[in-house]
């Protein structure tokens, strides 16, 4: 069961890394794009790799802090039944989720979007825009972070679910555990 504890703290370590290094790209895409406004409507001029940059940024920082938002029970959720639930239900009920619908998801998304990711890689696919940013393969790829990143925080909350389940919530490391009424 200690194991389970190491392990539950390291991917959410990892997903609380992740988590601060993405969220600086959200001031990367407002600095670039406010260089593309007031280049564009105060100097007539602009360069379209910019207008790429500051949509594959976006694009990148959401799917890398995609694992952190599930840590933190930032994603969407019926919570008519979850918030006044007591914690061994919400445990039973975050299990049955990241087994019932986070994995079957994940799976789908990976056997969908593997073979478009390796295609792009295979041409080291670039902008489709004439004078936009090459590299356009690095950002396809990050699907597959966003599977990852995902796919380790629903196994933590299995195993968080496992502790609690087996009358182990002192194991569960003390960020990651369950507040009552919320």
């Amino acid at each position: 069961m200690k194991m389970l504890s190491l392990l539950i703290r390291l991917i959410c370590r990892i997903n609380l890394i992740l988590g601060h290094v993405f969220s600086w790209f959200s001031l990367g895409i407002v600095l670039v794009c406010f260089t593309v406004v007031v280049m564009r409507y105060f100097f007539s001029s602009g360069f379209v790799w910019m207008q790429d940059l500051y949509v594959w940024l976006n694009g990148m920082m959401f799917m890398g802090i995609a694992g952190f938002t599930l840590s933190q029970n930032g994603h969407v959720r019926v919570d008519i039944f979850y918030r006044p639930a007591g914690i061994r239900r919400k445990a039973l009920i975050d299990m049955i989720g990241a087994i019932v619908f986070i994995a079957p998801f994940l799976y789908i998304i990976t056997i969908y979007s593997l073979p478009y990711v390796q295609r792009s890689w295979r041409f080291m696919e670039g902008s489709a825009n004439f004078g936009g940013m090459p590299g356009l393969y690095v950002v396809k790829s990050f699907i597959l972070v966003f599977v990852a990143v995902v796919a380790l925080q629903a196994l933590a909350m299995v195993m968080r679910s496992i502790l609690i389940l087996s009358n182990n919530e002192a194991l569960v490391p003390e960020s990651y555990r369950y507040k009552e009424g919320g």
